[in-house]
């Protein structure tokens, strides 16, 4: 049988009620006997009824996590990192609840009956109904991946504008001057950052841009392997192709096999994400790191200090992001 509050507060010689606001942190509670009472808790294995706790603070202990959509556009190694990242962080003290904002319509269900705090991962304009809601709502809040206008929620993001410029800065100095890209989704803001960045080190290094090379996906292999098939089967050939994400590139690859083409000798390929099997392929993809399991720490991080009273305000954090050089790129100087 399980120790419960009721008998820490006897071997401590404390109230139950002391006991209890000092395992949920109260500010009421002094440091000491906080520890003193963790003490305990731990010598005895102390593990809390999360029901019934949620029954006297008025708390859930469940978080949402939610992307624009995990139907389209949400690749495995992405939703697995956002998974892990916040799971790191609140397991033991919060369930974790996985959702689409396209299956909440219905914005009535989202609200502190269900949720303590959510953690957005947004990939779109289109979610910007379903934040105005949350915020209104008054339920802890942090958004991922892009950034909100007034300063309306702390946004934590990579910096993927420069991580776009250095991808496509590497072929440049390696002498490719006939580069295409595979965009993702054109509504998301992570494609448009990263299409910014391409163009903005064309412009800077003085490369001509071919509209031509410019093809679209929707950052699954499918969608990267058709895209190279058109890409191949126009006039102009590029020396190197960016793909905006590493699903898309693997796409790409097999399309550029299949045309009896190698890479990199007579294609050049990069990625972006740095998904954990883009060493192992065959070349080892160079591709542009992007931390999402550590923005979705910091993201739950954040969310944790809201849910528990904290007054700081609202702010844009930029993750770095980091080229990763492997075998997929030819040096033509």
């Amino acid at each position: 049988m399980s120790v419960t509050i009721k008998d820490i507060a006897r071997i401590i010689n404390m109230s139950h009620t002391t006991v209890s606001r000092a395992l949920n942190d109260s500010p009421l509670i002094s440091e000491d006997t906080k520890a003193k009472v963790r003490a305990i808790a731990d010598k005895y294995n102390y593990t809390p009824n999360v029901n019934a706790r949620g029954l006297v603070l008025s708390k859930t202990y469940n978080i949402g996590l939610f992307f624009s959509t995990i139907k389209t556009g949400t690749s495995a190694g992405f939703f697995m990192d956002s998974v892990r990242g916040i799971n790191d962080v609140i397991k033991g003290n919060y369930s974790l609840s996985v959702e689409g904002v396209d299956d909440f319509k219905d914005h009535s269900k989202v609200s502190s009956r269900f949720f303590d705090g959510i953690v957005l991962m947004s990939q779109s304009q289109e979610d910007d109904p379903f934040i105005r809601h949350v915020i209104k709502q008054r339920i802890p809040f942090v958004l991922l991946n892009r950034e909100i206008e007034n300063s309306r929620a702390t946004s934590i993001l990579a910096d993927d504008l420069k991580g776009a410029f250095k991808a496509t800065e590497c072929l440049i100095r390696k002498g490719h001057k006939k580069i295409g890209i595979i965009e993702g989704i054109p509504e998301f803001k992570n494609t448009q950052r990263r299409k910014e960045g391409f163009l903005n080190a064309l412009e800077e290094y003085g490369i001509e841009y071919f509209p031509c090379l410019s093809e679209t996906g929707n950052y699954d292999l499918d969608s990267g392997y058709m895209a190279m098939k058109r890409m191949l089967s126009c006039a102009e050939v590029p020396s190197a192709v960016f793909c905006f994400n590493d699903d898309m590139a693997v796409g790409a690859m097999r399309a550029i096999h299949e045309r009896g083409l190698r890479i990199p000798d007579d294609i050049s390929l990069i990625g972006f994400d740095d998904n954990e099997y883009a060493a192992y392929l065959n070349p080892a993809l160079t591709s542009v790191s992007r931390p999402i399991e550590l923005m979705c720490v910091e993201g739950a991080k954040v969310l944790l200090e809201k849910i528990n009273g904290s007054k700081q305000k609202n702010r844009t954090i930029f993750l770095k992001t980091e080229l990763k050089e492997r075998d997929s790129v030819r040096n033509l100087i």
